[in-house]
């Protein structure tokens, strides 16, 4: 909560709870930190911390099969190593609901993170996954909250891509020698 209201980490997670997310898998992300500690400070949703982006695409799958709806938080560095287990929500027709804080974008200063930050929603939907993306606070809630409708509702892999922009780009400082 800011001085001027719900952020739109605060808008998500009423969303969570609205549209019944029982786990919340991530691999730790300073761009989701607020949502994470909301989610790890509500007792009605289950957070697991990943080793790997991936292990939460099939822990997803596992959860639906066991009634309950999650949401995975990765960065879009992460993407890539979801390339392969992103076969199991396709291949089986479930449900799957990612976050994705983007970098390599609007004022990136590690140039390792251009690349894949790039390619993200492209690798995304050649894996069969919707794409939405929000660049601004006040399209936040909205973008997630129907892309969860079209997930839960429709049975599909739903992206929703939180740009660089409205994250805020991190800032690297040299240290003088």
């Amino acid at each position: 909560m800011t001085a001027l209201g719900p952020s739109w980490a605060d808008e998500i997670h009423a969303l969570f709870r609205a549209h019944r997310i029982g786990l919340v898998s991530l691999v730790p992300d300073a761009g989701h930190q607020r949502l994470i500690e909301l989610c790890q400070a509500d007792p009605a949703i289950r957070t697991v911390t990943l080793t790997t982006e991936e292990e939460g695409i099939a822990l997803a799958a596992g959860a639906y099969l066991g009634g309950v709806r999650s949401a995975l938080l990765i960065q879009s560095s992460g993407v890539g190593n979801c390339i392969n287990m992103l076969s199991l929500p396709r291949v089986c027709h479930l449900p799957f609901f990612t976050l994705v804080t983007m970098r390599g974008e609007w004022g990136e200063f590690n140039p390792w993170q251009v690349p894949m930050g790039s390619s993200t929603p492209a690798v995304l939907e050649a894996s069969g996954v919707t794409v939405f993306r929000a660049d601004a606070a006040n399209d936040v809630a909205p973008t997630v909250d129907g892309a969860m409708q079209l997930a839960w509702q429709s049975r599909r892999r739903v992206a929703v891509l939180l740009s660089q922009r409205l994250l805020g780009a991190k800032r690297f400082t040299e240290v003088a020698r």
